[in-house]
């Protein structure tokens, strides 16, 4: 679960349109999610809240193993739409996997004129945490310089005497600039601890995305094939096999204290995320029943997340609203499932790992990594998987006796297209309304999501996040199936409460 700091920091850069997954330390970002999740570690509690669009405070505390505090304060040049944590999209606050949007290159904030004179308004983010009774203090200063250009300074402040190691201090200072132009994305580090420069480079192959268009005139890529029109990346796809894009990255650094560098490479192959295959859409049926409530008022998106199921369980007839299947989940595949694949080599190590991730089903998503040592021929092997809980849907949500009126034969039926979440986008106002079987499962609202991992060293990790009521909930445990005196390495409670009101 994301903390306060970091959601608020993801809202900043989405306010400011900067692309935060077009870097090469974020390349096995969804993998990760599976394969390396953090479990929380004894009991730890935060409360947070957004007296305005622009200020936002946070406490945090850790009972157990040992009591310490934490509070934090943030402040932003825009106004950020920060959600409590009771409506707050609860897939937005989750590490999960996902299919990434095509690169774009970062646009230029419209000017603002006062009096005739251009005013120079660089939005900028200010953090700092305090942390108690250690006394260190962290902060993290970020802005941008051009519309491509982004830079970065964080510090960090630790008393010596408070550790009761004399003499040895661990406070650093940390310079990072991002330069990105979409097909390629540079990022500079310098930090003074141990005077290290680094250099990571990505280069993403194919075209690159479009600004996204307004709702009125968006156009599903359904229309577009129709009329002859291409999608992005669409003339390298391949025929027969997964449609995606290819992205190579490197990474060199340099400790001048030290005396040492190290360097690694990796590539990734990622589905495109608007390469939505029939089997995603929702047929439009010629005849449904539905309950007289959803004939009168239109559907409201869900405040935790939207769960429209884009899978349909019959690609012919919706099933009837009396019958099981109306509730049961669905069980078609699609031919392309959201998949990520990832290398990355080390040479000076002699490390190799790859890891393949798919969302085999709507709510569940498997991953696997192998890595392997080419010095000491040592090998591990990790698998993940990610499931995501929804409510229980009633049997009277279905039970309607309303008849929509099928389209004339004449008039076009509406599009309706999803992401890769398989969430709804720019829904037609005037479109037929969903089968029963579609509207049971856009009740059907996320409320939790369980992860597991396990890997040939013996260690087996299970993680429960989920919302009850107003609050965000992390419980989870770390076990070692090889120690008998001891199997349960770590148990976990994490309480997380924030306000925007």
């Amino acid at each position: 679960m994301h903390p306060f700091a970091s959601y608020v920091l993801r809202s900043y850069y989405k306010a400011t349109g900067w692309n935060e997954d077009n870097l090469y330390a974020n390349l096995t970002r969804s993998s990760s999610a599976l394969l390396d999740f953090t479990v929380p570690h004894g009991l730890h509690f935060s409360v947070s809240k957004s007296p305005n669009d622009l200020f936002k405070t946070t406490y945090a505390m850790t009972a157990m193993p040992s009591l310490q505090g934490s509070v934090g304060y943030i402040f932003t040049s825009c106004d950020l739409d920060v959600k409590s944590s009771g409506n707050v999209r609860f897939k937005d606050m989750i590490e999960r996997f996902k299919v990434y949007d095509t690169p774009r290159r970062p646009e230029a904030k419209e000017e603002v004129y006062l009096a005739g004179e251009l005013v120079d308004k660089r939005d900028y983010l200010l953090y700092g945490r305090f942390f108690l009774p250690t006394g260190r203090l962290d902060a993290l200063y970020s802005t941008r310089l051009t519309p491509t250009v982004q830079a970065s300074v964080s510090a960090i402040s630790d008393p010596p005497s408070v550790r009761g190691r004399k003499g040895v201090d661990m406070s650093n200072v940390m310079i990072n600039v991002q330069h990105d132009v979409g097909k390629w994305c540079s990022e500079y580090t310098w930090s003074a601890e141990d005077e290290m420069w680094g250099v990571r480079v990505l280069h993403n192959f194919g075209k690159l995305g479009t600004a996204p268009a307004p709702a009125n005139v968006a156009e599903s890529s359904e229309a577009a094939r129709r009329r002859g029109e291409k999608r992005v990346d669409e003339e390298d796809a391949v025929e027969g096999g997964l449609k995606g894009r290819v992205s190579i990255g490197a990474e060199l650094y340099f400790s001048a204290k030290e005396k040492s560098a190290g360097v690694s490479t990796g590539i990734r192959f990622t589905t495109l995320p608007d390469a939505t295959p029939p089997s995603f859409q929702v047929p439009v049926p010629s005849t449904v029943s539905l309950p007289s409530s959803f004939s009168s008022a239109p559907m409201s998106p869900s405040t935790s997340s939207l769960s429209i199921d884009p899978y349909p369980s019959s690609p012919s007839a919706p099933p009837s609203p009396s019958s099981d299947s109306a509730l049961a989940p669905p069980s078609r595949i699609p031919p392309q499932p959201p998949t990520t694949i990832t290398a990355l080599f080390n040479p000076m190590l002699g490390h190799l790992s790859g890891a393949y991730t798919a969302r085999v089903a709507p709510d569940l998503a498997l991953a696997s990594r192998f890595d392997f040592n080419v010095y000491s021929f040592e090998s591990e092997w990790t698998m993940g998987v990610e499931w995501w809980l929804r409510r229980p849907v009633t049997r009277e949500l279905v039970a309607g006796t309303h008849t929509v009126d099928p389209p004339t034969k004449g008039k076009a039926r509406a599009e309706r297209r999803f992401d890769e979440d398989g969430e709804e986008l720019d829904k037609e106002p005037h479109a037929p309304a969903p089968a029963p079987s579609t509207v049971s499962r856009i009740a059907a609202e996320v409320n939790g999501v369980v992860k597991a991992r396990a890997s040939t060293n013996n260690d087996v990790s299970l993680m429960w996040e989920g919302r009850l009521r107003n609050m965000l909930v992390s419980l989870g445990v770390v076990s070692d199936l090889s120690s008998r005196s001891k199997p349960i390495k770590s148990l976990g409670l994490e309480v997380a409460f924030f306000s925007s009101e």
